[in-house]
């Protein structure tokens, strides 16, 4: 292959790339015309239509924390903690560990240091005046 045709197809190959790239770069501007017709404004907006981009986390909120033998036992319902929090700490504990740390009656006993017996005996209790309270309160129950 002699110069002359070595160029000639260098020469090519380089319109080629040419062609490609402004292809490519009225294919982008095309693009971002498109997207700012779609796009709005935020002092555009309608109050609902803000509203509607808008987040509120919840974090912390209508959190409790009880304390159970230094574990932080979380409870996110407000009727729910205000139960617990009237009962007598030895009941709530054993409520807490078995219900939301999901602990199981041989770990209790070990936690709390009560024979299996009490343990049970107490939750079973607890959780008939959790019960009460709760239908006092008005809490309605989920269809099962």
């Amino acid at each position: 292959m002699n110069d002359s045709e070595k160029r000639r197809i260098q020469n090519q190959f380089h319109a080629f790339c040419v062609t490609v790239l402004k292809n490519e770069a009225r294919r982008i501007q095309r693009e971002y015309t498109r997207r700012r017709e779609l796009e709005k404004s935020l002092d555009e907006l309608t109050p609902s239509e803000q509203e509607q981009t808008a987040v509120a986390d919840r974090y912390f909120i209508d959190e409790h924390v009880f304390d159970v033998q230094g574990l932080p036992v979380v409870v996110t319902d407000n009727l729910l903690a205000d139960a617990l929090a009237k009962l007598p700490e030895g009941k709530r504990n054993v409520i807490l560990l078995s219900y939301f740390l999901e602990l199981n009656d041989r770990e209790i006993c070990e936690k709390l240091n009560l024979l299996r017996q009490t343990v049970s005996k107490r939750r079973l209790t607890t959780l008939k005046e959790l019960h009460d309270y709760l239908m006092k309160e008005g809490f309605e129950w989920p269809d099962r």
